[in-house]
């Protein structure tokens, strides 16, 4: 925090920490995880409009319903990576996906 004129001032990090918890902590991993899966979600819709696609026309291009394709483009919270990479696939988007563990990293590209 910071004072300007009087006023005090809060990066975007600590409002967050205040808010929502701290790094690491249970509830500020949930909220990332979910702002990251709304970003995916945003992306598949964005890319399907660059195609000019409707959702019904990029459902029947991956096999599925379009209510799950406008489930997906509010979130991709409950979707599996398969579909997901099923989605991009027919929207021509590059894929990559990168775990971290241990001793071990492991990168996806489509």
């Amino acid at each position: 925090m910071r004072v300007v004129n009087g006023l005090k001032l809060y990066s975007h990090e600590e409002m967050l920490d205040s808010a929502i918890g701290k790094k690491g902590t249970p509830k500020r991993e949930k909220f990332e995880f979910e702002v990251q899966m709304g970003v995916i979600g945003g992306m598949i819709k964005k890319a399907r409009q660059n195609k000019n696609l409707t959702q019904e026309e990029l459902g029947k291009l991956i096999g599925v319903q379009k209510a799950q394709i406008s489930k997906l483009e509010k979130s991709a919270r409950n979707v599996t990576i398969d579909t997901i990479i099923k989605v991009f696939d027919a929207l021509d988007t590059k894929v990559k996906f990168s775990i971290d563990m241990p001793g071990r990293k492991i990168v996806l590209h489509k």
